[in-house]
């Protein structure tokens, strides 16, 4: 009897899906899921901003830096009302 398994979220959907939470994801949060160094991370990041998603960097106090999309490619710009 054949088993099925369940199909594995590739590295970079786990990354996009880190960086869409409400309080984002910081390098070291990246990091321990992917397995990634820290350079490898921060060049996955650059290459979603040239994939045209905005990405935003906060700071969590003490708990460092922390990275966060702000806009897909898809989305239209938020514009001020007039």
């Amino acid at each position: 009897m054949p088993t099925t398994k369940a199909k594995t979220q590739s590295k970079a959907a786990t990354v996009v899906a880190l960086l869409s939470r409400g309080k984002g994801a910081s390098i070291d949060e990246m990091c321990k899921v992917t397995k990634w160094q820290k350079h490898s991370t921060r060049a996955f990041l650059t290459g979603l901003r040239k994939k045209g998603l905005i990405i935003i960097r906060e700071q969590r106090g003490e708990e460092g830096t922390a990275y966060r999309i702000a806009q897909t490619p898809d989305q239209k710009p938020q514009q001020a009302e007039s």
